[in-house]
């Protein structure tokens, strides 16, 4: 009698042993604190106008950036691209909040003029000379943009110009006056005016076996259906700065200043310069931007 009496003492004893774990368990589960996922805020103003150019979307920079951008901040960001002749009209027209463009000279007086509130240089690439890898000019070698450009115009190998007041159309007018040289589509056969986005004047190029000035992303995101090779890399008269401005929403109405604003810190914060600073590395074996230090 006594054994089965100890027996049933040390079944009781078990029993309330694991009762207790089991209440401490789910006690431990109830209280434990539930997870969390941020929560993005919806803007004020949801949509948000960039107007920047065609070598940064051509590149694939900006279809890179804009979902990340869309899903920190909640805003819908709406890209548009054109030259920076035509990208900067818009901003002076109220149709556009913000812009991302290369030019500085014409960047200048947007922001002198009052349509732009602050010049905010953030990062760069190379413009390069690209041409038939066969280089009729004799280009490879140069020491200089303007030294390219003179042996072009001597040997009158077709060169295709954007010829859109584009950043890039505006560098090569630079260059060409370095050169001394004024060439003319009306005048000078060799020289084509073509009127259009980098990714057109490189397939134009391509088709016609002429030279073109590019910036370097664009190149090498197109390289890979082009037969041209680059004929003058990094001078230091290609260097090609980018600029981010915020509209000035006393100039035009309806602005969106705090979308503009927003953009305008998350492209410079260190976390998304890594981003740029390492687009296209996995791809093209070189990063296609740098960022300013």
């Amino acid at each position: 009698m006594k054994r089965i009496l100890s027996i049933l003492l040390s079944l009781a004893l078990v029993f309330t042993l694991f009762a207790g774990c089991a209440k401490k368990d789910a006690d431990t589960k109830t209280t434990a604190a539930p997870e969390t996922t941020a929560v993005v805020k919806t803007p004020a103003i949801k949509v948000l106008r960039c107007s920047t150019t065609t070598s940064v979307n051509d590149s694939g920079l900006m279809s890179y950036l804009e979902p990340l951008f869309e899903a920190e901040t909640g805003y819908d960001l709406q890209i548009t691209s054109n030259g920076t002749g035509a990208a900067i009209k818009l901003g002076e027209s109220g149709d556009a909040d913000v812009l991302l463009v290369h030019a500085k000279a014409s960047e200048e007086e947007f922001v002198a003029a009052g349509f732009g509130l602050e010049r905010k240089p953030f990062m760069y690439n190379f413009f390069v000379i690209a041409g038939p890898d066969a280089d009729p000019a004799g280009v490879k070698g140069s020491a200089t943009a303007a030294d390219a450009f003179k042996k072009i115009a001597e040997a009158k190998s077709e060169f295709i110009s954007r010829a859109d007041e584009s950043g890039t159309h505006k560098a090569e007018l630079k260059i060409w006056k370095a050169a001394d040289l004024a060439p003319a589509a009306d005048t000078d056969k060799w020289y084509i005016g073509a009127g259009k986005g980098m990714g057109d004047c490189l397939t134009m190029a391509n088709e016609k076996k002429a030279y073109v000035m590019t910036d370097k992303a664009t190149f090498l995101s197109m390289k890979s259906n082009l037969d041209l090779s680059i004929v003058l890399g990094e001078s230091d008269d290609m260097k090609n700065t980018y600029s981010i401005i915020a509209c000035n929403p006393e100039k035009n109405t309806g602005l969106n200043a705090e979308g503009a604003q927003t953009f305008i810190d998350w492209m410079t914060k260190q976390e998304t310069l890594d981003k740029i600073a390492a687009f296209g590395v996995d791809k093209y074996e070189a990063p296609l931007f740098f960022v300013i230090k």
